[in-house]
Parts: C-alpha cells; structure tokens; sequence
C-alpha cells in the first residue's frame, strides 16, 4: 500500500496543500467487496524523446484547482499561485478522465489512452491517501464522463446516466439520453438542492432533473445538437450551446424561461467550454475561433416567481422574447437579426484551432484557460470598460520545469 506521505514532497508536511475534505466521511470499503490491490502509482523522470500525452483537462468544482489526465497516470495543479500540486505516474497505464471532489483525497479515475491502466468501461475511485483505488462502478458500455459531489456520483455513458449515492455506491436513478459521445452533463453544488442537467432525448433539448421539488424540466434550446453547457452553483441557471456556435442562451431550469442571448459570433463555430462566474454576473465562452469571450449576465438566479414560463424558440438564429424583462432592441424587421442578441465585454485572443476549456479564478475579474497543448493562462478583464484582457501569467504545465 501506498500512500500520499510516502511520495517525494519538498515540504515537511506530508500533506501541505491538498487537504482532505473533513465535511464528509466516506468509507467504500465497508461497502465495496474487497479490492484487488492497485499497481503502486510512481514518480519517474520523463523521458525527452517519448514526453507524456495529455488526454484530457477538468477544473474541480470551485474551480481552484484543475486536473490533466495522461497517458501515464494524472497530476492536479492549483490555479492561484499556480503550481503543481502532486502527480501519480503508472507503469504505462494512462488515464482519460479524472474527475476531482474539492480539494478532498477522493478523486474519480476512468482508464484511457492506447494503454489504459483500467478499463474504460470501469469509473475508479481512487483515495490518494491510500494511493490505490477503493472501490469501483462497472458498465457494460465505455464511460464517456464523471461528475462528483459531495454526495452524488454521476456517470454518463452514450446513452444514459447513472446517479449513485456517494457514501455506500447505492444506484438512485437512470435517465436515459440521446447519443451522448462527449459525456456531456453538469451538477449543481449547493448543499441544500441536487439538479442534474444532462441532453434530453431529442436534438437541442435539455433535461434538467430538481431532486428537491422532484422535478424533470425539458428545454427545447436549439435546433442543432447541443455542444455544451453549464450551471451555475445552485443549479437555478443553465447556459447552452448548440454545434452552430453562434449563440449562449441561458435558461432558468426551474420554468425553462429563456432569460438572455449572447453572441460569440456571427460565424460557425466549435464551442469547447461555457461558464458561470461565482455570482453569474458573468459568463465565460471559448471556441476553435480562438478568442475567449467573457458576457455580462443581466440575469439572476433567482427568479420572481410570478414570471411564467414563456415558450424559447428552436432557432438558432437569434431572438429576443417580447415578454421578458430583458429585451432591449425592439426594431422588429428594420436590423439584422444579430443585433438582437449581445456581445461580449471583453476578449483574449489564443491560437485559433486549439482546444482551451475556461473558467472564473477565484480573484475578482479573472478568467483562467487551460490548453490542451498544455498553456494555462491567468487574465483579468476591465468590467467597465471591457476590450482584451490583460494577460496576468502563463505556463505550460506539461513542462518539467514547472514542477514544484
């Protein structure tokens, strides 16, 4: 057995900075038959002529931290300062995807690469106090993502998703999709209420799953596919995107009302990410055209409730609903279409084709990007007065040299 102590570490404390969670216990083996013992995870010097691939980047859940799956094993970095926390190497295994939970010593692992250390059809959950996995979900089908929080796991395969009690791995409830290849899905954070939202089962819709009002909401968002999407931390808002590329809507999930539209662009685009700031006053959109996009949000996540839900039009082409508070250009047949929907405040530009994934740094007005060619950036935007961001730091974390 292994554990975190026993890994180099230039700080005394055998644990400085990656803390367990001490607001939930969760003990899988009282649960879980017993274990095979995992291969013991490594720290290697890599080798100039054969360097590490990246497969896959994810940020935790407050986004102070985020993970790079590779082929090798995974690494978990803090994003302010930025520096790497710790990095678990296999004897060739790699892994696909690495879902965090916080800060806490839980993490959920998926094999992946051309040698996966576990089976890709198998969510792992690895205690990285421990350092080997103490339980395990197993599918017929290949798991395309994971979700965690504090007392849900969500796992999506093409074309369903499973959600399991988090302390003894009990199924809660199966909900059944459209094809669903990139493991699209997003869960809430609050402790006092559990939303789901996941693609529906037809083109551009959503369903949104209220645990606490026992709710299922569908959302008609678009006409074309669903590219991505995002909630905010209570759940009360979602932002989609569809394949087009053009438009964000964001949506309230409890009566489906279409709230606001943003424009990322009149062209076609591929949209990688979208996010919520901390207090959606802000949103946060990155395509291959290579510039992220940051919105002001006139909306909120709290809803008056005598507003009623208001039919959302399927068309891509952008729209402004006549009875919502939010209309602000009302030249009906006079401008082009996309002067109807907004624009963004503030910009940074990057290499067009490349797949960034954004969110809000913990400092006000910042916005951190993460690189699938291994560039993390840090920079801030002028909330009045908008224009390109300024550029506060960059890395290539999958340089050795940022290894701390």
């Amino acid at each position: 057995m292994t554990t975190l102590s026993s890994f180099p570490n230039p700080n005394p404390n055998p644990n400085p900075i990656f803390h367990p969670d001490q607001s939930q216990t969760l003990d899988f083996d009282s649960a879980m038959p017993p274990q095979p013992q995992s291969p013991p995870p490594h720290h290697s010097p890599e080798s100039p002529s054969t360097p590490p691939q990246l497969l896959q980047l994810s940020f935790n859940q407050d986004h102070a931290c985020f993970a790079a799956a590779m082929d090798n094993g995974f690494r978990i970095f803090n994003c302010d300062p930025f520096r790497e926390l710790f990095r678990r190497e296999f004897d060739g295994g790699g892994i696909g995807h690495v879902e965090m939970l916080f800060r806490c010593n839980i993490l959920a692992l998926v094999g992946g690469g051309s040698h996966p250390q576990y089976p890709q059809t198998k969510v792992m959950i690895w205690d990285d106090h421990q350092g080997r996995c103490i339980g395990e979900l197993s599918f017929r089908t290949v798991v395309h993502g994971v979700r965690l929080r504090r007392d849900r796991i969500i796992v999506i395969v093409e074309q369903k998703i499973f959600v399991y009690n988090f302390a003894d791995l009990k199924l809660l409830q199966q909900i059944e999709t459209i094809a669903n290849p990139k493991g699209l899905c997003e869960v809430s954070q609050g402790s006092d209420s559990l939303v789901v939202a996941c693609p529906g089962l037809h083109k551009g819709q959503i369903r949104v799953e209220h645990y606490a009002m026992k709710k299922t909401r569908f959302i008609s968002a678009h006409d074309s596919r669903i590219a991505c999407f995002a909630l905010t931390l209570d759940g009360l808002l979602i932002a989609t995107a569809s394949t087009k590329g053009t438009l964000v809507r964001i949506f309230n999930t409890d009566n489906g009302t279409l709230l606001q539209e943003v424009r990322r662009g009149a062209n076609v685009a591929e949209i990688f990410s979208v996010a919520f700031s901390s207090t959606a006053q802000w949103l946060a959109v990155s395509s291959d055209k290579g510039t992220v996009h940051v919105f002001g949000l006139k909306v909120t996540s709290s809803v008056p409730e005598h507003e009623k839900p208001q039919s959302s039009s399927n068309s891509d082409a952008a729209i402004n609903p006549s009875n919502s508070p939010l209309s602000f250009i009302k030249f009906k047949g006079v401008l082009p279409k996309y002067f109807n929907s907004e624009w963004s405040v503030a910009q940074f530009h990057l290499q067009e084709g490349s797949h960034y994934t954004v969110a809000f740094g913990l400092q006000k007005n910042t916005v951190v990007i993460l690189g699938m060619d291994g560039s993390f950036y840090r920079c801030q935007f002028d909330p009045e007065h908008g224009g390109e961001m300024i550029q506060l730091e960059h890395h290539n974390f999958l340089k050795p040299e940022t290894v701390l």
